[in-house]
């Protein structure tokens, strides 16, 4: 067999049994490929599709909102479109679609569609959209008692590197500017972003909180800005959460997960103070104090592309760097007092306090989910002490056993070889600090070198210094 029939064996299996739906149409707008996965997308039949006009299989299309046929007819490529129609059913569907046309020596000979399913992603952004509005309107009318408003007296802990974040919050509170946000998961960024609105000129006004990373960047544009009836097929009038923000405060969660070219508008919002919906011509005006969190430091997201340097500049106008739990060990036993008497109430129970024991194990351990893991293992361990129990005990941490089973800290006077000279036993000693900080952080520099209380820098130089 030539390479080239093998090739093309291989190119009929991808297109047919690949993931992701594959539409084809020639110029004269009838179906030539039809591959399963957009059978499955569409609920309809290989053979009811292929080599029938495509406004006759879907008859809620025409010849300007079918993107293929758009496409067969300009030569020009559309990219990630949102399409909502009706297939020959009568089903309702949502696609984010990127229709490419097919040219044969300068002529256009029909398009190409890749289509991804997100209906059910629509409609829950939809329900989101709606549920916001009933809220922010609720909280009008009446003051909904049953939502959980944070502000800095909830932040637990007596760290110097906390006290000072939330000295900035403080601060960041008092002021209309932009808030940059930088924590692991599980630190507590929406909490520090609540305490900011809620003791803050704004707190009467609207908090909205949008993680960026949840929804795709199509949709998540819509639930911005709101859409426009007729901007695109299936658009209703509907605003986004900037105008249900206006006035108050708007968290953009794990902004550096947020696309480039959607970044891109975010700072044209920023910077002009007005949104434009989705198939729009109109200009809102729009107050809105942002709080944009990250899970990754700042810094690295520019330098790896994935955050516009142009938006971090505009939004590092207040920093704010929350410590991690391993970096605040010195608040373990006060936060476990805190989560014991906040389980006690809502689990019925009656535990006075934790042993020695478990908080040692507690004192080893990394914590990578930070604050929300050590919550999660308390409430976990308090589900399973009886009744006539008050103590929590390592008996009782049978779901979240893996924390009590870290190693004690290493003693590093067992690395000293009375052979070598005190150069050299240095060296043994700080790459075994090195090796262990890199484990701890999951081989994360940044983060390890945050933990060592170095530079990055420094500590790339370090590891090229001992081969690691």
């Amino acid at each position: 067999m030539e390479i080239r029939d093998f090739n093309k064996i291989i190119l009929q299996n991808i297109l047919q049994y690949g993931d992701i739906g594959i539409h084809v149409i020639n110029n004269s707008r009838k179906t030539i490929v039809y591959n399963e996965a957009m059978s499955k997308l569409e609920g309809l039949k290989e053979e009811i599709v292929k080599n029938r006009d495509l406004l006759e299989v879907f008859p809620s299309l025409d010849e300007e909102s079918s993107t293929l046929i758009n496409v067969v007819r300009t030569g020009k490529p559309i990219l990630n479109r949102t399409q909502t129609y009706l297939n020959l059913k009568g089903q309702k569907i949502v696609t984010v679609n990127s229709t490419l046309p097919l040219i044969h020596e300068g002529n256009t000979v029909g398009a190409l569609e890749i289509a991804k399913n997100i209906t059910y992603i629509k409609e829950l952004s939809d329900q989101l959209i709606d549920l916001q509005a009933e809220l922010n309107n609720k909280k009008k009318k009446k003051q909904n008692k049953t939502i959980k408003k944070y502000k800095f007296k909830d932040i637990i802990g007596n760290n110097k590197e906390l006290k000072k974040a939330i000295e900035l919050g403080r601060r960041g509170s008092k002021s209309k500017s932009s808030v940059l946000i930088y924590g692991e998961t599980g630190s507590g960024k929406e909490l520090f972003a609540q305490s900011i609105h809620y003791d803050g000129a704004r707190k009467k006004e609207p908090f909205i909180a949008q993680n960026c990373a949840a929804i795709p960047d199509s949709l998540l544009e819509g639930i911005l800005f709101g859409t426009k009836k007729g901007g695109f097929t299936g658009a209703v009038d509907k605003p986004g959460i900037f105008e249900q923000a206006n006035g108050g405060t708007l968290m953009l969660d794990e902004i550096n997960s947020m696309t480039l070219p959607l970044q891109a508008k975010l700072l044209r919002v920023l910077q002009e103070g007005y949104i434009r919906r989705i198939g729009g011509i109109k200009d809102i005006p729009v107050d809105v104090k942002i709080i944009a969190t990250t899970n990754e430091e700042p810094l690295e997201s520019v330098k790896k592309g994935t955050l516009r340097k142009d938006l971090y500049y505009r939004l590092n106008v207040i920093y704010i760097a929350i410590p991690s739990l391993r970096e605040r060990l010195d608040d373990i036993s006060l936060l476990c007092e805190y989560f014991i008497e906040k389980y006690n109430r809502e689990l019925n129970k009656n535990v006075w306090l934790i042993s020695e024991e478990v908080l040692s194990c507690f004192q080893n351990y990394s914590w990578p989910g930070n604050v929300r893991e050590l919550e999660n293992a308390i409430e976990s361990a308090m589900n399973y002490i009886l009744d006539d129990e008050h103590v929590l005990k390592k008996e009782h941490f049978i779901s979240t056993k893996r924390i009590l089973e870290s190693n004690p800290k290493t003693n590093l006077f067992k690395y000293i070889d009375e052979g070598k000279v005190l150069p050299e036993l240095m060296n043994d000693i700080e790459k075994k600090i090195i090796v262990e900080a890199l484990s701890k952080n999951e081989n994360n520099i940044s983060k390890a070198a945050r933990n060592l209380g170095i530079k990055r820098q420094t500590l790339q130089h370090k590891l090229k210094k001992y081969e690691l």
